[in-house]
């Protein structure tokens, strides 16, 4: 069925281009292959959408297979995520057109969901391959943070025309930085006598926060570097 599934994905890549993740593009699918449309359905129950999904969720196994201690090694914190960004989106560069219109569909209020679903899976894959341990609110904030950088990220890529996307790279480490700058100010309200207080209320909710798997509030959608001792190092 594994096979199944990517022979349907590779097929669907020639005519996404042409009719985006739609019902036309998983029935060209089928009928290149030859595959039988009973399983092909079983395989995507909501058709399109969970043919975009496949193609989105490998991508990011291409990813965090790239994302190898050797690839990782010596880089700080905030290198290791300008590395997993970048990488992710190298490895789409002959599907650019795909993730556009993939963009396209989880841009419609119906499946907003499934977009925000896609982002947090991708933040949640990069902090897991670089190795976080954070079990309290960071492990939460980390990937909600992150999810913001990366879809930014990648809207930008789409419409960027730059020599090897140098623009793009530019941008990445302008948004890592814009996010350093936030985390050091985070840092500088709690240090502050006179601030410390405006924290107080955030702070003692989010502590009551675990991640996934440690008694936490798994449902809940998500600060690198402070607190989890994974500091920018």
């Amino acid at each position: 069925m594994t096979d199944l599934k990517t022979q349907i994905l590779d097929a669907a890549l020639a005519h996404v281009v042409f009719d985006g993740w739609s019902e036309a593009t998983l029935t060209a699918a089928i009928e290149d292959t030859g595959a039988d449309a009973g399983e092909v359905r079983a395989l995507f129950p909501r058709g399109p959408v969970d043919l975009a999904m496949a193609f989105h969720r490998r991508g990011d196994d291409a990813m965090v297979a790239a994302l190898t201690p050797e690839a990782l090694a010596g880089l700080k914190i905030r290198e290791k995520i300008t590395f997993a960004i970048r990488t992710r989106l190298e490895l789409m560069a002959f599907d650019k057109e795909a993730v556009r219109r993939g963009t396209t569909l989880f841009a419609l209020p119906i499946h907003a969901g499934d977009g925000a679903k896609a982002l947090w899976e991708t933040a949640d894959k990069i902090w897991t391959a670089i190795g976080d341990t954070s079990e309290d609110h960071n492990w939460y904030t980390k990937r909600m943070t992150l999810s913001g950088v990366y879809s930014s990220v990648v809207l930008y890529w789409l419409g960027d025309h730059s020599e090897g996307h140098e623009a793009t790279w530019a941008f990445l480490d302008r948004r890592i930085e814009d996010v350093m700058r936030f985390e050091k100010l985070k840092a500088q309200l709690r240090d502050s006598k006179l601030l410390k207080p405006l924290m107080a209320g955030p702070e003692w909710l989010l502590g009551h926060l675990k991640a996934p798997g440690k008694g936490g509030m798994a449902d809940m959608p998500g600060h690198w570097g402070r607190g989890d001792g994974q500091g920018e190092g």
